[in-house]
């Protein structure tokens, strides 16, 4: 396999934060994600504003903890549409957001629109648009991926790991 040449990056995308999944009923994700699969049930987030009532889950723990969303929107037929496949979604610690949104939209990655701001879980994020466009070529190719700022004790961790790990 031919390894391509890597940019100098001026941030490190540091692990995975959540994973986001929506469907009509919130009731059928906990069966399989709570009941079936163990999860645990860590809180709860409701906007009217994103159209969303969330069951916040997590799956390992410290700053290896990996969030879980159980997402219905609260009206199906308003938007943002949580439960169509569209919003499902993965997200990503980063070390530096900030930095990592300026470089990256030097290279013509596209955002979403909204820009960095506070998350669910209390985090800044951003959201990386999952279709590309004329003015800004790379994007998710199909998934919308959820950029993090990582909390000092995560980034702090992660620098703890071997080389080969990270």
């Amino acid at each position: 396999m031919t390894r391509l040449p890597q940019p100098d990056r001026p941030f490190k995308v540091l692990g995975i934060q959540q994973i986001a999944i929506g469907g009509t009923d919130k009731q059928r994700l906990q069966k399989l994600w709570v009941e079936m699969l163990g999860l645990e049930v860590t809180g709860t987030f409701r906007s009217e504003r994103e159209n969303v009532d969330e069951d916040i889950c997590a799956i390992g723990s410290g700053p290896f903890k990996v969030e879980v969303d159980l997402m219905q929107p609260i009206d199906p037929e308003k938007k943002p549409a949580v439960h169509q496949t569209p919003l499902n979604h993965v997200g990503l610690w980063i070390d530096d957001l900030p930095r990592a949104v300026e470089w990256l939209t030097q290279q013509g990655v596209r955002f979403a629109p909204g820009g960095v701001r506070q998350g669910a879980a209390g985090f800044d994020i951003c959201f990386l648009h999952p279709k590309a466009n004329e003015a800004f070529p790379i994007a998710g190719e199909g998934v919308l991926i959820e950029l993090v700022q990582a909390p000092p004790e995560v980034v702090a961790a992660f620098a703890r790991l071997p080389a080969a790990a990270s």
